[in-house]
């Protein structure tokens, strides 16, 4: 049965999205929203959009000020230790209490809203606003985008309607009762990244004394930057040179010292080599330059790195949560679309993975191509179809249909 907001308002699709904390799980549901919203302008139809988050995420400074509504509710935090008695620490047992309150407040934030599907990408937030769903009967719709099922989404699998993951590894590691509803979407990746000319980085970063005949390497730590990935290469910088160009994305703290030795290379050297706090809009057009990347290993940068194809050498970050990076790299690694670099990465260590990539363009082209059979560039429209389905299961019906039923 339908309810009377949705019969009085057909043309309206209204989603509830939740989910956030980091760039990993905002983004990703931020790509869905924009590919769902313009399927259903195609239809005729508009969306309207609720997102629940918290006031310290991410998603708290995104959706706002990507124009879509925003509001938070109460959410604990697992600190989370291999040790099962450090688990039951007085700030986890504090922060869980608060989990109820959180359920009670979405379930009433759902309840008013009344969305045609809630979807969830991961993260604290995620599973009182989840469990709400199921409590309000909505459908629901996981989306994990790393290769093993996170916490929040673990916790809410038993809740799900549909449960959307980037890997064809990821349906062993689910409950056996959750493989039936699960399909592989691929991690949304935003349509921008996907498009960029490198003659064109080349411009806009006034990249004159680089050598075309040369490959070139991207090195990013993320948008802080990563004082071990700069670090390891500083120490092989005069190395990478004479093999590479380099563009060397290091984060705004850590600008300053970098240029300082870039001062001292060989002027030749230096003019293959362009140090920045931070790429912006050009991150598409570097990303269209690069030969190879050097990067941490995120599910979302494995997700534009092998939608586009690229060769990389990946140094996870520890201090993942549940050493999801690790995880991610070596899952690349094994099919030798990329190299992963885990424990004490040293300069020895970072010459011999890109060694052999900067002498060999057969190798990297080898490397490029099976990252590129990982990658799902059309991601976010699989994850609109799942949540369009998903609209279909709990009402009978399907306002804007799946790509695979109008092709």
């Amino acid at each position: 049965m339908v309810n009377s907001a949705h019969a009085a308002a057909p043309d309206v699709f209204r989603l509830v999205v939740t989910g956030g904390g980091t760039g990993g799980h905002t983004y990703p549901a931020l790509t869905a929203v924009r590919t769902l919203q313009d399927r259903l302008a195609g239809s005729g139809q508009r969306l309207e959009v609720l997102w629940i988050g918290t006031q310290d995420g991410l998603e708290a400074r995104v959706a706002p000020a990507e124009g879509i509504a925003f509001t938070t509710v109460a959410t604990g935090k697992v600190r989370r230790s291999a040790n099962p008695l450090k688990m039951l620490s007085a700030a986890n047992m504090k922060d869980m209490a608060r989990v109820p309150l959180g359920v009670a407040q979405a379930r009433k934030v759902i309840a008013e809203f009344r969305p045609d599907v809630v979807l969830a990408t991961g993260g604290y937030v995620a599973v009182p606003a989840g469990l709400a769903a199921r409590l309000c009967r909505r459908p629901l719709v996981l989306h994990e985008q790393t290769v093993r099922l996170g916490l929040a989404n673990r916790q809410l699998a038993g809740s799900a309607t549909r449960i959307a993951v980037s890997s064809e590894s990821t349906l062993t590691l689910l409950p056996q009762e959750a493989r039936s509803i699960a399909v592989v979407t691929g991690n949304p990746v935003r349509p921008q990244v996907l498009s960029g000319q490198g003659l064109k980085a080349i411009e806009a970063l006034g990249l004159r004394g680089f050598d075309s005949r040369r490959p070139t390497v991207y090195v990013t730590g993320g948008a802080q930057g990563s004082q071990q990935i700069n670090m390891v290469v500083a120490e092989v910088l005069p190395w990478l040179l004479e093999h590479a160009n380099v563009i060397h994305q290091c984060g705004p703290d850590h600008v300053e010292a970098l240029r300082q030795r870039a001062a001292a290379l060989p002027a030749e050297s230096a003019g293959r080599y362009y140090v920045s706090g931070f790429v912006g809009a050009e991150l598409p057009d570097v990303l269209a330059l690069a030969d190879v990347v050097v990067s941490r290993s995120g599910a979302g940068t494995l997700a534009e790195l092998t939608a586009l194809g690229k060769a990389a050498v990946f140094i996870p970050l520890a201090t993942s949560a549940g050493n999801e990076q690790a995880h991610n790299a070596r899952h690349l690694q094994e099919s030798g679309a990329a190299v992963a670099l885990e424990g004490e990465v040293t300069g020895e260590r970072m010459r011999d993975a890109l060694g052999p990539l900067l002498a060999d363009a057969r190798l990297r082209q080898v490397m490029a191509e099976r990252a590129r059979a990982h990658g799902r560039p059309d991601a976010a429209d699989r994850l609109v179809d799942v949540i369009l389905l998903a609209a279909e299961d709990g009402y009978g019906r399907c306002r804007a249909a799946p790509r695979s039923m109008t092709s």
